[in-house]
């Protein structure tokens, strides 16, 4: 590099430090972009070439300087110069590599999912994601695309065949392991010589319950309540642990 910049401490240190000092409305990113205190890498053109240098995303201005980082230093504008807040100030050449580096890797790794068919399994942001890193853009849209951005909400996510899909998943999850139980314990039941021992286990009754359960399960308003959890993989393969019954009678 050309100018260098000392630093003679981890600065990441100070991350918490700064952070622990900004009120719950200070961290959040929303207010922090309004008020100019980050600001979004932007693409620039260089020898002739785009340098996607947005995919950097936001980095911390002068005025985020001034204003948090004097919770902690006197004078942070000696500390954190525009060379450090603003890299390419100090070797552009060598700040473009840097960003080619973090593209090349990015496509690299992208692929990996392509490859190996998962691309198929991930949630609506993570592929529209993935395919901005390897193709650089997903559907014809870039990630400012306010439908790519879209994505990302909470709302879009819960509403998604994706997670209709892992709610299901768990539904069949715990209905398995339930069917289990109950082929567990009518088992239990015919064994020769057990009467004694399923009636003072109560295991009828604990049978009942398990049915009851099984029932709950597989119902719609099962389904229903286990929105908004994480749901489940589909392509977990359940296989219920071959839990012994007094394990099941005792656990009541």
């Amino acid at each position: 590099m050309g100018p260098h910049v000392r630093v003679d401490h981890d600065i990441s240190l100070l991350v918490p430090e700064i952070w622990c000092r900004m009120s719950v409305q200070e961290r959040s990113p929303d207010f922090l972009i309004r008020n100019g205190y980050l600001e979004a890498c932007a693409d620039f053109e260089h020898d002739g070439r785009l340098v996607l240098a947005s995919r950097l995303g936001y980095r911390i201005t002068r005025r985020f300087v001034n204003t948090y980082f004097s919770r902690v230093f006197n004078h942070p504008h000696v500390v954190f110069t525009d060379e450090m807040l603003r890299p390419e100030l100090q070797d552009l050449a060598t700040f473009v590599e840097g960003v080619d580096n973090i593209i090349a890797t990015q496509q690299r790794v992208a692929r990996a999912y392509f490859d190996d068919g998962s691309i198929a399994w991930a949630c609506p942001p993570l592929k529209a994601l993935l395919h901005i890193m390897r193709d650089g853009h997903f559907q014809s849209m870039g990630l400012d695309d306010p439908e790519v951005r879209r994505l990302f909400t909470r709302e879009y996510l819960l509403a998604s065949d994706w997670y209709t899909q892992r709610l299901a998943a768990k539904q069949r999850i715990d209905a398995n392991v339930w069917q289990h139980h109950v082929e567990a314990l009518e088992a239990f039941l015919l064994r020769p010589g057990y009467a004694h021992e399923a009636e003072r286990l109560n295991v009828r009754g604990t049978l009942a319950r398990a049915r009851e359960a099984l029932t709950e399960v597989q119902s719609p308003e099962y389904l229903a309540r286990l929105h908004g959890s994480l749901g489940a993989d589909p392509l977990h393969r359940s296989s219920a642990a071959a839990s012994h019954p007094r394990e099941l009678v005792d656990a009541k």
